[in-house]
């Protein structure tokens, strides 16, 4: 790699990080104690990624048979794994390094997203000043402030750089076409090697991603087909065979896992009536989410118009949709390759309505959940943002890569715009602390109550020393755990302590403070006489021993 280009590498990560600390602020403030967007989801990544990093080092073969949800198997995959972010799990220890974990991954998924789209756009061609404002917009668009508590949909850095690293292997960009001379195997199978760790962080983002990379080699082999006289580069090939081949396994290791829970969990499946619950209007393009310092409230109406706003307020920005749509008729790429652009992001944005395009959604993204195999599990369309922000950003850099003379300066004005659409206003509320009780009791636990986000809250809480325990929360309910809760309603009584120590639970710990309206809501009251058990308090809470 030439001097040149590495400096600016350099250039673009260091700016990557700085920005995505000052566009992510406060995350960082007290990165120990709060956490972005809400106490739910964000709380649950933490322990993910805090669990998977534990089990790589202590049980390796068993990952995936988490301390939550006891006793069933399989649990890390009731959602998306995360796999890829375990290495950070293997420093610090307890809730409070895993909420810091949890906060420097949530800065640095900003920063790899605009690193990696930056590295792309150039990579196609782009001039540096365009290729960052692309960057910038796609990294920051406005809808993604709706998942800020989704660290599995904002790592999406991945995709863009193994894009990036492909293209440059195979020596083609939009605005040159395909150089033999450039071809690179270490950089295709680099890009493979990405490619398999983004997968690694979730099929939520990464199943569009497998099907994008297979039309990829299906357009590879017609390409060498029609080549076929001057024979294909054979280092080339090589490497991305070699590379495919680990992607594939990749994602057909993971892929089996989360069969094998819908196979024990058959409440798990997800039919096609969650895809058409989330799927949103064609307004939802227009609307941004609450947490957009410049957008938010002045939407607010718009918002409140559509069913589920998280997923439907789909705002990819004013800047970079007039940009993008302006790339397609002036830009430095050539006519056929702004016309494959403009067919990419129509489809991306008709497929992105669900179910309310056509005839519910046929032909579109219910028909490719019925022909495509994992699709159906993609309940919420509005996430194909990824690739529609994408588009608009590729396009947005080929029209401000055109020659502008002395002009060239007003390139700071697109700059700004989207990063005046970048800031957000997002919540960082203080995490709950553990309670000494789950320190003293012996393992495997029952923590009442037992249902809604604060089983979360546990999760996050057994990172000190992760005892297993019967809590969790995923999108269904583990039927032995349904039987544990309610089983354990009249707790303490002979069912209940009979029940659980058949399930060979040791301990339950109760939460007092947090009992109000739920069905446990007066077992600090009941007596535990005649039961073979003991009761102590510790703290604010209560611990019943069962043997």
């Amino acid at each position: 790699m030439p001097r040149r280009v590495r400096l600016e590498v350099t250039a673009a990560g260091a700016g990557a990080a700085l920005l995505a600390i000052a566009l992510t602020w406060p995350t960082l403030r007290h990165p120990w104690t709060t956490i972005p967007g809400d106490l739910g989801d964000p709380t649950l990544q933490a322990w993910q990624v805090a669990w998977a990093g534990h089990a790589l080092l202590t049980d390796p073969l068993n990952w995936i048979d988490s301390n939550t949800f006891y006793p069933a198997p399989y649990t890390l995959a009731y959602s998306d794994t995360l796999l890829g972010y375990a290495p950070a799990g293997w420093f610090g220890h307890g809730p409070q390094a895993a909420v810091l974990r949890y906060n420097l991954l949530y800065v640095a998924a900003h920063a790899l997203a605009a690193f990696g789209a930056y590295v792309l756009v150039r990579q196609l061609g782009a001039r540096p000043a365009a290729a960052t404002v692309a960057a910038v917009a796609w990294a920051y668009a406005p809808w993604r402030l709706a998942h800020s508590g989704h660290l599995n949909v904002l790592s999406t850095g991945g995709i863009a750089l193994c894009l990036a690293m492909l293209a440059r292997g195979h020596g083609w960009s939009l605005r040159h076409g395909h150089r033999p001379d450039r071809h690179s195997p270490w950089w295709a199978f680099g890009g493979w090697l990405v490619a398999a760790w983004q997968i690694s962080l979730g099929f939520g983002i990464g199943l569009p991603l497998v099907y994008v990379l297979l039309a990829g080699c299906a357009a590879y082999a017609w390409f060498l087909w029609r080549g076929r006289r001057r024979g294909p580069d054979r280092r080339l090939l090589i490497a991305d065979l070699a590379g495919a081949v680990i992607f594939a396994l990749t994602c057909a290791s993971l892929g089996r896992l989360f069969l094998r829970v819908v196979e024990l969990n058959p409440q798990a499946r997800r039919d096609l009536e969650w895809t058409r619950m989330y799927s949103p209007p064609l307004r939802g393009y227009f609307v941004p989410p609450a947490d957009s310092w410049l957008w938010g409230e002045h939407f607010t109406a718009a918002r409140d118009k559509l069913s589920w706003p998280p997923e439907m307020a789909l705002m990819t920005g004013a800047a970079l949709m007039v940009l993008g749509v302006l790339g397609l008729f002036w830009s430095v790429f050539p006519v056929r390759h702004r016309v494959l652009l403009g067919a990419g992001l129509l489809t991306s944005a008709a497929l992105g309505l669900g179910s309310n395009l056509g005839a519910d959604g046929e032909p579109g993204y219910l028909t490719l959940s019925k022909i495509l195999p994992g699709w159906e599990a993609l309940r919420t369309p509005g996430r194909l943002m990824i690739w529609i922000s994408l588009f608009l950003a590729v396009l947005a850099a080929g029209l401000l890569s055109r020659p502008v003379g002395r002009w060239r300066a007003l390139i700071a004005i697109p700059l700004v715009l989207v990063l005046a659409e970048g800031v957000n206003r997002t919540p960082h509320p203080r995490v709950p602390d553990a309670p000494a009780a789950m320190r003293a009791a012996p393992e495997p636990m029952l923590v009442l109550p037992s249902d809604g986000l604060g089983e979360l809250h546990i999760a996050l809480w057994s990172t000190d020393g992760f005892p297993r325990v019967v809590n969790g929360l995923a999108s269904f309910v583990p039927a032995g755990q349904e039987e544990i809760r309610r089983g354990a309603e009249s707790f303490p009584d002979p069912a209940s302590v009979a029940l659980l120590r058949a399930y060979g639970i040791r301990s339950v710990v109760v939460l007092p403070d947090e009992l109000g309206g739920t069905p446990w809501e007066g077992v600090p009251d009941r007596p535990a006489d005649g039961l073979g058990i003991t009761r102590e308090e510790v703290g604010d809470a209560l611990v019943y021993r069962l043997s």
